[in-house]
């Protein structure tokens, strides 16, 4: 490969990096606008591993928004990720897939009547889950998008798994 492949290469894997980091931040802060334009116009996500939903990702930026209600506070992160590029021969194509592991925490809200805010933030329960994603990406003229995400969840929990204090 040249110098110039070698550096197209480099960019197309901060730019895909760039674009799964943006997802789990739009999915933590709850930006949905932001959510859907990481994808293709035809993008889809399946959560269904996870006792989700599967569909485009319009539809699923409203179920999230909907169920993500109830989990206040959440931190996903998105971990030992491998990137494949399509390769064209020893030159970048315009697909990419990515398999990277996952861990959310997130606290479900308070249903604590009468408590405060800092009380309830404590007392309210907490939520793991672990395991896989699974991204294709394609080339776009907006830049790298994500066509699918597949979550492959492995574990889950609940609990005060993270007291506080």
């Amino acid at each position: 490969m040249t110098q110039r492949v070698d550096l197209a290469t480099v960019m197309d894997r901060l730019s895909i990096d760039a674009v799964i980091t943006g997802y789990a931040a739009a999915v933590d802060d709850g930006e949905w606008a932001d959510y859907r334009a990481l994808f293709t116009t035809d993008g889809r996500a399946d959560y269904r591993d996870a006792g989700g939903v599967e569909g485009p990702v319009h539809e699923i930026a409203r179920w999230l928004a909907e169920t993500m209600r109830h989990f206040p506070v959440r931190q996903h992160l998105i971990v030992n990720r491998r990137i494949d590029l399509q390769d064209l021969g020893g030159y970048p194509g315009d697909r990419a897939e990515v398999r990277a592991d996952y861990l959310n925490p997130m606290r479900l809200e308070s249903a604590a009547a009468g408590a405060d805010d800092a009380e309830a933030r404590a007392t309210a329960p907490n939520f793991v889950a672990a395991g896989r994603y699974a991204f294709t990406l394609s080339r776009t003229d907006k830049g790298w998008r994500i066509r699918t995400v597949t979550v492959h969840e492995k574990w889950r929990s609940t609990g005060n798994l993270f007291p506080s204090g």
